[in-house]
């Protein structure tokens, strides 16, 4: 017993210095933190999602949800081979075209109306604070920080590793103008070296004016937060972008849920709408779409066009590495939705069709 205390005790102290490094963020405090206090949405020491959103399906438990991972025969999880990607010089880009570029995952780049937006890059093969694991699939980084021009809007839906990562957002601060992120966020990057007064906080259903004919409005999703064990320290959130030509959907990461026929209501139609799609589980229902609530989500949010995220990058889910995209194309196909599926790295330009491969189908 003794031997297994001190174990323990020596476990618990390279735990606790490990989760010393930069990379783990920092809470909010002062300011921040009151003004996280003062939210409608943050109660008991916490955020909260509109609706009880458990974070396992019933009669899911941690023991049985690990049990599966680990040790049920899987799906194929990652791709055989090599994914077949695109490399576009984004430098060249013709400043009045509209167009976006997908870098796997829930990474992906916008030129609208002139100005450049990125949305949670995680471009450094890794969706973990442990780097060598939770790495990226063979193929899928073919963009690093140095293929960007200076980015007008930086947008950060979440402070999860898969969609906030610490190599990219700090080798990206030099070319980033402002960031947009939820209630709480702002301490992770400050603590990162980003100037406050180039970083806006937005709790839900508040707008932040970016310039003339560009407006950004932050809604809920039904997800959680946290880089660390503590989690719904930060607020997770959905975003309306709309330009002076253009109104488009950045979803985060959510569970299906009515908050997206009251965004539609109150927001549609959309030009564009950009979903995650992938990493769910029947143990996890409530924090991700299965594919089919995505296209589902898609038309409650009166959608034109739909690019599903979230997937072909990392292996976070049990399900098969392209069983996402397999099901969400077959759906939408049923319900007549436009879907786009790129390359990883493939433009789209929103005034031309969009005649992609089912690119997939040829990967084993």
């Amino acid at each position: 017993m003794l031997i297994l205390a001190v174990f323990l005790l020596l476990l618990f102290v390279l735990i606790f210095f490990f989760m010393q490094q930069p990379k783990f963020g920092k809470a909010a405090t002062g300011k921040r933190r009151e003004r996280m206090n003062n939210s409608p949405n943050f109660k008991n020491g916490q955020f909260q999602n509109l609706n009880p959103t458990p974070a396992l399906t019933e009669g899911a438990s941690y023991t049985s949800v690990m049990k599966e991972f680990f040790f049920d025969k899987k799906e194929q999880r990652k791709p055989a081979g090599i994914l077949p990607s695109r490399k576009e010089d984004i430098f060249k880009l013709e400043k009045d075209s509209d167009v976006i570029i997908w870098f796997g995952h829930s990474s992906y780049f916008l030129q609208v109306d002139g100005r450049k937006f990125l949305v949670d890059p995680v471009l450094s093969g890794s969706a973990s604070p442990i780097a060598f694991t939770t790495r990226s699939f063979p193929g899928s980084d073919v963009y690093t920080v140095e293929d960007f021009p200076a980015i007008d809007y930086l947008i950060i839906t979440h402070d999860h590793w898969d969609h906030l990562d610490y190599d990219t957002v700090v080798k990206l601060k030099p070319k980033v103008n402002k960031v947009i992120t939820g209630l709480g966020v702002g301490a992770h990057l400050e603590h990162w070296g980003y100037d406050p007064s180039k970083i806006v906080e937005l709790d839900w259903n508040e707008e932040d004016v970016l310039e003339p004919g560009f407006y950004i409005n932050s809604a809920p999703s039904r997800h959680f937060s946290g880089r660390t064990f503590k989690r719904n320290t930060t607020l997770w959130s959905s975003y309306i972008l709309t330009t002076p030509n253009n109104r488009i959907y950045i979803g985060g990461d959510s569970g299906y849920d009515d908050h997206f026929k009251d965004i539609g209501q109150k927001f549609g139609p959309f030009d564009l709408v950009i979903l995650e799609n992938g990493q769910y589980d029947k143990n996890w229902k409530y924090i991700h779409m299965l594919p089919e609530e995505v296209v589902k989500a898609a038309e409650d949010l009166k959608a034109k066009r739909l690019l599903p995220v979230h997937w072909s990058k990392f292996a976070l889910g049990n399900h098969a590495w392209n069983e996402p995209i397999t099901r969400v194309t077959r759906e939408a196909t049923a319900r007549n939705m436009e879907l786009l599926h790129p390359f990883i790295g493939e433009p789209i330009y929103f005034k031309q069709p969009f005649k992609g491969q089912r690119w997939w189908e040829s990967i084993a």
